[in-house]
């Protein structure tokens, strides 16, 4: 995982929490739920790859 795929996880958390918190003000709870999940998807969809490739790394190490 390089510095920049951190980074972009912290741009997409910044922003969701921006969001989630204009959204609650004006009244928009359901709105704001779904941002957050939203970002959280995105997030999961970034990741995977990389745990994916752990789980990998790991069955090649120990040869399951």
């Amino acid at each position: 995982m390089n510095v920049g795929m951190i980074f972009k996880i912290a741009a997409v958390g910044i922003l969701v929490t921006i969001l989630g918190q204009v959204l609650k003000h004006s009244g928009r709870e359901e709105h704001a739920f779904l941002i957050s999940l939203a970002g959280l998807v995105l997030v999961l969809f970034w990741v995977i790859p990389y745990i994916q490739e752990l789980f990998t790394m790991m069955q090649t190490l120990f040869e399951l």
